[in-house]
């Protein structure tokens, strides 16, 4: 039974119960947010780790219309929602923080996925460890999560960025082909285009960059705009339970998940071997928030922006909490 027959079947009980003398628990047990139709609009990306917003209309109630607009780039998700043509948005960690620090009205309300990333080289390369990377040529996308992921390794291995290493930017689109025909040495880029890498036989993973002393594995979440908490918290409060319940499901059940995202013209068996590097979150705790906060640093270090912003107040948590105390 999906998410609209579960809550039109409570839905009923509580009309059963009202009718016999018992309003008072139906109210109880059924929430009015939770029974109310909603029209909302989402913007997500066309990605395996990003489309949860996808299955939100299995989990709305009965009469509810979920429209999902898709985007390629987090910045334009993040106008978009200012503009007020969406209700919700997924975007980039680093794109929120850039809002922060901007002083746009934006919250995450929400976590999308996490992990996604990772180091390539040429199958044959002899690059063994990320040492070996001094003289090479990287290819990134600036100021993505994959950017400061690179910066970070480069780091670790006391190699710097200007000097002991060429970085070149290419689109994550044809970062496979460069290294294929040899332009580069190696790419750091998001999923699936690792797997893809390794899948067509002319790349393989150097490491997954995720260190638990930095930026950990976040990746990206839904934002909602402070006029919208202010002015609609039910809609907000029904999308997080949407993007909770969805985000369970996807993760019980792979192959919906995965289905889906070879619809959008993603080969499935380059989907389940990506699907081991991602992961479908919803939860947002005190190591996540500490995580932004290390990248937001690290940001201003890079001159993607002039401050670190109020971390702690980007995030507005009552929403989940609230989902949490309705058993989530």
């Amino acid at each position: 039974m999906n998410g609209k027959h579960r809550l039109t079947a409570l839905l009923l009980c509580g009309v059963m119960l009202l009718l016999t003398g018992c309003g008072a628990a139906a109210s109880t047990d059924i929430p009015s947010a939770e029974v109310s139709a909603v029209q909302a609009t989402i913007g997500t990306w066309k990605t395996a780790q990003t489309l949860t917003p996808y299955f939100y209309e299995d989990f709305v109630p009965g009469g509810s219309t979920v429209e999902v607009k898709p985007f390629t780039n987090p910045g334009d998700q993040k106008t978009a929602l200012l503009a007020g043509s969406l209700d919700m948005t997924g975007t980039t960690i680093p794109t929120a923080i850039q809002a922060a620090a901007a002083g746009e009205p934006i919250k995450i309300v929400t976590s999308l996925c996490k992990k996604c990333s990772a180091l390539v080289v040429g199958k044959d390369s002899d690059i063994q460890s990320a040492d070996d990377l001094k003289g090479k040529t990287i290819a990134y996308v600036p100021g993505t999560m994959h950017h400061v992921l690179l910066l970070d390794v480069l780091r670790r291995a006391g190699l710097d960025p200007a000097k002991d290493v060429t970085l070149t930017r290419i689109d994550f689109f044809d970062m496979g082909q460069a290294l294929a025909g040899g332009q580069i040495d190696a790419f750091l880029s998001g999923e699936p285009y690792p797997s893809r890498a390794v899948q067509d036989g002319y790349g393989r993973i150097l490491s997954y960059p995720y260190f638990d002393d930095s930026i950990g594995t976040i990746n990206a979440a839904m934002i909602v705009t402070e006029d919208t908490i202010q002015s609609k918290p039910e809609l907000v409060q029904t999308l997080v339970d949407a993007h909770i319940a969805a985000a369970q499901f996807m993760n019980e059940d792979q192959d919906a998940w995965l289905d889906k995202a070879a619809s959008f013209g993603t080969d499935k068996a380059l989907l389940q071997t990506s699907a081991d590097n991602i992961e479908l979150c919803w939860d947002i705790d005190e190591v996540f928030i500490q995580n932004t906060k290390n990248l937001a640093q690290q940001m201003v270090e890079l001159g993607m922006i002039d401050h670190v912003p109020d971390i702690d107040a980007l995030f507005d948590l009552s929403f989940l909490e609230q989902a949490k105390q309705q058993g989530a």
